[in-house]
C-alpha cells in the first residue's frame, strides 16, 4: 500500500468533520460494514456493524443540535489514530475522552473508547 492510498488519519479526520456538522451519513461512511465499538472497560463491543453504529449515533449523538468535538491531541501509530477529544452539546458538562481508531484499508474497522472520568 503507498501513503496516498492509505491514509488513517484522513478516514479519522472525515468522521471527526462529518461528526462536528452532523452529517450522520458521511459520518456512517468512514466506518466498515462490520464495525466494533468497544468501552475500555468492557470486553465486548457496545455496538457490532454499521447499521446499530447508525442508530445510536442517531438516537444519542446527531440529535444533540450544539454537539461538537474539539480535538485536543492526535498521534498516529501505523493503522491507529488516537485522538484525545472534548465533547460539548451532550448535557451540561464537557466530555473528556480518548478515542482509538483502527483503520483497515479506507474504513474505520474498530473503534475504543477511553472516558476520562
Amino acid at each position: 500500500m503507498t501513503s496516498s492510498k492509505f491514509d488513517p488519519q484522513a478516514v479519522v479526520q472525515r468522521q471527526l468533520d462529518a461528526y462536528n456538522r452532523l452529517d450522520l451519513e458521511a459520518f456512517v461512511l468512514e466506518f466498515s460494514a462490520d464495525v466494533l465499538a468497544y468501552r475500555m472497560s468492557s470486553h465486548e463491543p457496545f455496538l457490532s456493524g454499521k447499521a446499530a453504529l447508525t442508530e445510536y449515533y442517531r438516537e444519542h449523538r446527531f440529535n444533540q443540535p450544539k454537539l461538537h468535538s474539539q480535538l485536543v491531541n492526535r498521534m498516529v501509530l501505523g493503522n491507529k489514530v488516537i485522538d484525545h477529544e472534548l465533547i460539548t452539546g451532550v448535557g451540561d458538562e464537557v466530555i473528556e475522552i480518548a478515542v482509538v481508531y483502527e483503520v483497515i484499508g479506507t474504513e474505520i474497522s474498530r473503534v475504543w473508547f477511553i472516558s476520562g472520568k
